[in-house]
């Protein structure tokens, strides 16, 4: 029993003496911590302001902004290590000593940050382009060094690593995205009078973008109808709203007009007790 309060009051002087010599430097630690936290953010925004100011590719500002914040954090870091009076040396050899050692098992991240860094500076797209690359469909939202991450019109977040789009083919739409549609009309009915609704219609939708300008125009001749080929641009933000709403509309117009969208037939010819087909 003696041997456990023995114990007992050894923890609890080791604990006092520890909470006497080191609380004014945790609290200072984590003062110099959170001062860091809030200079670094109010920094990252007055230089991401400035580089806007000056028009600087939006991307390209925002890696500089983050580079700015993630050096103040670093430092407030360092600092705050000195309060115990951890030195910076043996962190740096530590380091050099685990990125020689890891480097093999590092080679994909490594690999994504060469080529982010190269997306940066080369800017084949910026933040708030359209792009598809790798089957992958979005709105640009950030280039980081080791990934871009898009979102699509449902909100949907796509990270992809910046590895899989260097040196792939990269379709950029800028704000907005191509609608390629068709639409079949009665082999009866005028095409120029088709396509005038069709143009009609399309121009009274404001989404719609002046430039590109629209096309519309006789496509193709189909079994059962003459096919009626539409291309324009909409914004990628309300693509699919935008598309319904149009796709309604014209066929709407068309009623109105008395223009009719056949639906597929075949014609059946009997010949001498057979049943012939075209």
């Amino acid at each position: 029993m003696e041997k456990e309060l023995t114990t007992v009051q050894k923890f609890i002087d080791t604990t006092i003496e520890f909470i006497t010599n080191y609380t004014f430097e945790v609290i200072g630690a984590i003062i110099v911590l959170v001062i860091g936290h809030f200079v670094s953010q109010w920094v990252h925004d007055i230089v991401f302001k400035i580089f806007e100011k000056k028009k600087l590719d939006i991307t390209l500002s925002k890696f500089l902004a983050n580079c700015v914040k993630t050096a103040i954090l670093a430092f407030a870091i360092l600092i705050a290590l000195g309060k115990f009076g951890i030195t910076i040396a043996p962190f740096i050899a530590m380091i050099g000593a685990a990125a020689f050692g890891c480097s093999m098992a590092l080679q994909g991240p490594l690999s994504n940050y060469g080529a982010g860094l190269s997306i940066i500076l080369g800017h084949p797209f910026v933040v708030g382009d359209t792009i598809v690359v790798t089957g992958q469909s979005g709105i640009v939202q950030e280039v980081t060094l080791a990934s871009t991450i898009l979102t699509d019109e449902d909100g949907v977040k796509i990270t992809i690593p910046n590895k899989s789009i260097v040196g792939e083919i990269i379709h950029n739409s800028f704000k907005n995205k191509i609608v390629e549609n068709k639409v079949g009309i009665s082999y009866q009915d005028d095409p120029e009078k088709a396509i005038g609704v069709i143009q009609k219609t399309i121009a009274g939708f404001k989404e719609v973008a002046e430039t590109p300008k629209p096309q519309v125009g006789l496509q193709e001749f189909g079994d059962s109808s003459v096919n009626i080929g539409c291309r324009y641009w909409i914004p990628t933000t309300k693509y699919f709203q935008t598309l319904c709403a149009i796709n309604l509309a014209i066929y709407k117009a068309l009623v109105a007009a008395k223009i009719m969208i056949p639906f597929p037939q075949r014609d059946v010819h009997i010949v001498s007790g057979t049943v012939a087909t075209k």
